[in-house]
Formats: structure tokens, sequence, C-alpha cells
């Protein structure tokens, strides 16, 4: 079961949690019947992201039999054959169809816009697995525009309004998290040589500068998304104090990153520094507190 589970990558769903937010920030998320339907755009949108990977290692395999740490995929490694894989992708994707048609029947919202975001989620992460991720900034920016469609499918799904500042603040954080991983990556090249040809766009020295740039275009989206006219009339007009928060997170991951040359993906920077840790639980308390108790 252990090869399978590695196989679907289910440790990547947690990228998933994103078809929460519309749910979080509109105050809904004790609504029951909301609440079940983000959970289905979760597993649904998990389930893509799925077939996606099998593709990719599929492809990949030859390469990943190379790299020390990819070669103990399940495909590379040949714990899983190939036959096996391509069964398990077929009926990913027909569940998935299927799962979508079920839900129409007792949702009284027309899915065909959730149905969209999927269909371009797995298409454009098609196009970035055979190419697009060879190339410098649309490799990045592709993985941005996927949060985005996290994002968007959590909305269709559950008829939530998704404001602008929000997408373009899901959009740059997600930027964030990409050219950070980038950046360690070529640190790592540094030692073992690189392991992507999209890094040959790259170098540590833009990745830093690019790396500030989306931090201070993620607390200025931030800004304006707790200012904007609707968050101010939905929650406590105090809502905006939150971003003290935000920008200390922001500058302590750019601290770890460019002063202590932290090597890792932003993702485990989180789950390793306290600091972050804390600062998130502070922000998470007073968001609640602007939001279901103002």
């Amino acid at each position: 079961m252990k090869k399978y589970l590695k196989l679907l990558r289910v440790e990547q769903w947690v990228k998933n949690f994103f078809v929460f937010l519309p749910l979080f920030f509109s105050g809904k998320i004790l609504d029951q019947n909301l609440f079940l339907l983000s959970i289905v755009a979760f597993v649904l949108f998990s389930l893509t992201a799925s077939s996606i990977y099998i593709i990719n290692d599929y492809s990949d395999i030859e390469q990943d039999q190379k790299h020390p740490e990819k070669c103990k995929r399940p495909l590379a490694s040949g714990a899983i054959k190939k036959p096996t894989a391509v069964v398990i992708l077929v009926a990913l994707l027909i569940s998935i169809v299927v799962a979508i048609g079920v839900v129409q029947s007792f949702n009284s919202l027309p899915m065909w816009k959730f149905a969209v975001i999927i269909g371009t989620y797995f298409v454009m992460n098609l196009c970035y697995t055979f190419k697009l991720k060879h190339v410098a900034i649309v490799d990045i920016c592709i993985i941005a525009i996927g949060f985005v469609l996290r994002v968007l499918a959590g909305g269709y799904m559950t008829g939530i309004p998704i404001s602008q500042w929000a997408i373009l603040l899901t959009f740059v954080l997600a930027l964030v998290l990409a050219i950070g991983k980038r950046r360690g990556e070529l640190i790592n090249a540094q030692i073992s040589g690189k392991t992507r040809k999209a890094l040959d766009g790259y170098n540590v020295q833009f990745a830093d500068i690019a790396l500030s740039i989306s931090c201070a275009l993620a607390i200025v989206c931030y800004l304006m998304f707790t200012l904007s006219p609707e968050v101010q009339t939905k929650f406590h007009p105090r809502v905006f104090y939150t971003v003290i928060f935000v920008v200390f997170a922001f500058l302590r991951y750019l601290q770890q990153t460019l002063v202590y040359n932290k090597t890792e993906s932003p993702t485990k920077i989180v789950y390793k520094d306290h600091y972050i840790q804390v600062t998130l639980v502070l922000w998470l308390i007073s968001f609640l507190l602007q939001i279901y108790f103002k």
C-alpha cells in the first residue's frame, strides 16, 4: 500500500488545501453543506494532481533512475510496473469524471465551471510535464497558476465569490514558494550538478531578487485584500492589523534564505522554523477572531 501512496504522492495533497480558502475567508466554514462540497473539491483536485504525478513519473523514469533521490520513486525503482501505473491512471481519470457527474446531481450549482478548472489544471500540467518545466520563468508561473486554480475550484464548487486581491495574493504567494524551491535547487546544483534544464535560466542572484520582489508583492496584495471594501464590510475593520504577522513571516523567511542560506524548499522551512510557525498560529487566531468573533 505504501508504494501506491507514494506513486500518488499523497504527501503533496497538502497543497490542495487551498481549495478551502474561499470557504475560510467567507466566514462560512461552519456551514456543513459548503464544508462538504469543499472536501469534495479537495478530493477531486487531489486525484487530478495524482494523475499528473503518475504521468510525470512515467515519462521521467530514465532520468529519475539516475537521480540520487528520485530513483526511489515507485516507477523508477521498479516497485510498481508500467502497466499497473497505467491502470491506476485510467481508474483515477474515470473516477474524477464520474464523481463530477454525481456531485452535479445533488449540487444546485452548475458544475461545468469546476470541471473547466480541473480540465485546465490537467492540460496545463501535461504541457508542464512534457515541455514547459524546462522553460525558465514559465515553469514557476505555471506552478503559481496551479495554486490560483485550486482557489477558483473551491470557489466554483461552493458558489463563493473570490476577490481579485485574493487571486493575486494566491498567485504571488505561490510564486514565492516556487522561486524559493528553485533557489534551493541552484544551491544544491553547485555541489551535485544541475538536476533540471530550467535551472540554466536562473542563477542565485536572480533568484534572490525575484524572491524579494515576490515577497514584497505578496505583502502588498495581502494589505490591499484586508483594506478592500468587501472585506472591510464583511469582517471587522481591524482585520488589516493582521498584516503585521504576514510581514514578520515573510521577513523571517527571507532571513532564513538570504542570510542563513537555507537551501530547503519553503514548505520545509515552515515545518522546521518555530518563529514562522508561531507567527502563522498568531495570524490564524487573529484572523479567526476578526471573521467569526467580531
